[in-house]
């Protein structure tokens, strides 16, 4: 199994700890990213990337990021709640991958992928913060995303007690088995179904001509589907 963690936040706080501690349950080979550090790039708003992404003023250095997620098994997306939201970083991150919706290019092999949003605050927003990043994860095309927001009740790690560290380890335990029995074996459900089904009627007369092409080539206009080999 391939993990790939994008860290929306470059401090090892409760987010990153929980993550960890799942990432050390599902075991297999894990490629971590922290943001800003590896990546702090705004989106310009150049609007290169939905004729051709390489355009990007961004690609390179995005570039071993969108790797390891297209080669993952599994993506794991964290962040801590900012004022009600995900961090900036990793709404800049996500920001770059416009391209990647449904609606224009998205990468068939997210199809068959799993995913996981965590989020921690020491009150509230876990919600709203981790459904910044679920979106994304939608219109990408992946086939399951999981959540899971902890309201940690500290700013700190070490400060969390044992109570609901131990509630941590029952769900990131019985989340890690959800995961591994599906892996390989993932597809999307209805409503990814259902969007694509809409979005393939709507490439057949296109306005972004590059979309139109790409949708003929991978003959998902003709009822080809990505999840199906």
């Amino acid at each position: 199994m391939k993990i790939t963690v994008i860290h929306g936040q470059s401090h090892k706080g409760s987010t990153y700890n929980i993550a960890k501690q799942l990432c050390g349950k599902l075991g297999g080979e894990v490629t971590e990213f922290f943001l800003p550090k590896d990546f702090d790039c705004f989106c310009m708003g150049c609007t290169a990337c939905f004729t051709d992404e390489t355009k990007c003023p961004h690609y390179e250095k995005l570039k071993p990021i969108t790797e390891a997620m297209d080669e993952a098994d599994v993506i794991i997306f964290t962040s801590p709640v900012y004022v009600m939201h995900t961090t900036g970083s990793m709404k800049a991150f996500l920001d770059h991958y416009g391209y990647r919706f449904m609606v224009h290019r998205p990468e068939e092999r997210m199809f068959k992928k799993q995913a996981v949003c965590i989020s921690t605050a020491a009150g509230a927003g876990m919600g709203s913060t981790i459904k910044d990043m679920a979106d994304s994860a939608f219109f990408w095309g992946i086939a399951k995303t999981y959540k899971l927001g902890v309201a940690v009740m500290e700013t700190r790690w070490e400060m969390v007690k044992p109570d609901i560290k131990a509630k941590i380890d029952i769900k990131t335990t019985a989340l890690a088995k959800k995961i591994s029995g599906k892996v390989g074996k993932i597809k999307p459900g209805i409503k990814t179904k259902g969007f694509f089904a809409i979005m393939s009627v709507m490439q057949k007369n296109g306005f972004n001509p590059a979309d139109v092409e790409y949708w003929k080539e991978k003959n998902w206009t003709n009822g080809k589907r990505p999840w199906k080999k």
